[in-house]
């Protein structure tokens, strides 16, 4: 119903206003991205797949931000993330996995914030894997209907979705992975999966580089907190990111120069969610400009500088005497 509603919906729009900004559809294409009166191009999509379809073709969401910047317009892109989450030796094992469940299952995998990634110092690695794959399967008995109370995860937006799942966990396991939860269709009614966690695969493995828009999450283990810091950083996205620690040496290196390279960097809280008064972006391949925040609305207008003189004599910029 959605894709249905977005196309008449977005020519409406195009037809009655000239508004500085338009949230493209899959099917308003070039016509959004080649008209010079649209000043502010707002683009969503995914940072891995990076496409979107315009009349038919397909083209990256970087080559849409050059198109736009070819006509001089400006554009704000949240393309997605492959965030992570890393666990330092004096963390709450009981704390990480209640934020890792929610992080990782919450709206099916299918948020930008969602983690793809945890990142698991070696001491506590073993401890938190026992713990929340446990914690997944008494979850099991909260998926359903998402309009029902009871619930806490519901399907996959599409057969399409599914099939990313599939082919992912295929890859997983190819490379090496060892799926330790989930990893299959569940066989009911919609396109549900089951929330997924792999362990085994070396930080660089191409899987794990990449963002897939479904509840996988692949847990690595590190030796240290800079380790941890330095995998967070070596993906192509930098949306989300969080570090679980007390110490206060590592809390300021990581939200410092040295530390992450996100644009949301949390400490003792998931990488999901976001709230209204932060500014909510990423840097990297998730694009640029931000959402929300108390500077968020600059991004939505043009600026001015306007020099009214209100006397019958002529002063010269910088009191210049031209005469």
């Amino acid at each position: 119903m959605a894709p249905l509603l977005a196309r008449p919906l977005t020519r409406f729009a195009a037809t009655h206003y000239s508004p500085l900004i338009l949230l493209r559809t899959m099917s308003s294409g070039n016509f959004l991205i080649n008209q010079p009166k649209y000043a502010f191009l707002k683009e969503l999509g995914l940072a891995e797949t990076n496409k979107g379809v315009f009349n038919g073709k397909w083209f990256g969401n970087g080559e849409v931000a050059l198109m736009v910047q070819e006509r001089f317009g400006r554009h704000l892109l949240e393309l997605g993330g492959n965030n992570a989450i890393i666990v330092d030796e004096d963390a709450d094992p009981e704390m990480v996995v209640r934020a890792a469940l929610f992080a990782c299952v919450g709206t099916a995998g299918q948020r930008c914030t969602t983690t793809r990634r945890l990142i698991l110092h070696h001491t506590l690695h073993d401890v938190i894997v026992e713990r929340l794959v446990k914690a997944y399967g008494n979850f099991m008995s909260r998926i359903g209907d998402p309009l029902d109370d009871g619930t806490l995860y519901g399907p996959m937006h599409s057969q399409q979705g599914i099939d990313g799942f599939l082919a992912t966990v295929k890859e997983a396991q190819a490379l090496g992975g060892k799926v330790v939860f989930g990893g299959k269709v569940m066989e009911r009614e919609g396109y549900f999966v089951e929330p997924t966690i792999i362990t085994g695969l070396p930080h660089d493995a191409p899987v794990v580089q990449k963002e897939t828009f479904a509840p996988i999450v692949y847990i690595l283990k590190c030796s240290s907190v800079d380790e941890g810091i330095s995998w967070n950083n070596e993906v192509k996205q930098g949306l989300s990111s969080s570090l679980f620690t007390q110490n206060l040496a590592n809390v300021f290196k990581w939200l410092g120069p040295k530390g992450s390279d996100c644009g949301i960097i949390n400490i003792n809280i998931p990488t999901n969610g976001a709230e209204i008064g932060g500014a909510f972006g990423g840097e990297k391949h998730t694009g640029g400009g931000r959402e929300s925040g108390s500077d968020a609305w600059k991004q939505y207008m043009r600026r001015s500088t306007c020099t009214i003189n209100y006397t019958k004599e002529l002063p010269l910029a910088q009191g210049i005497k031209f005469e």
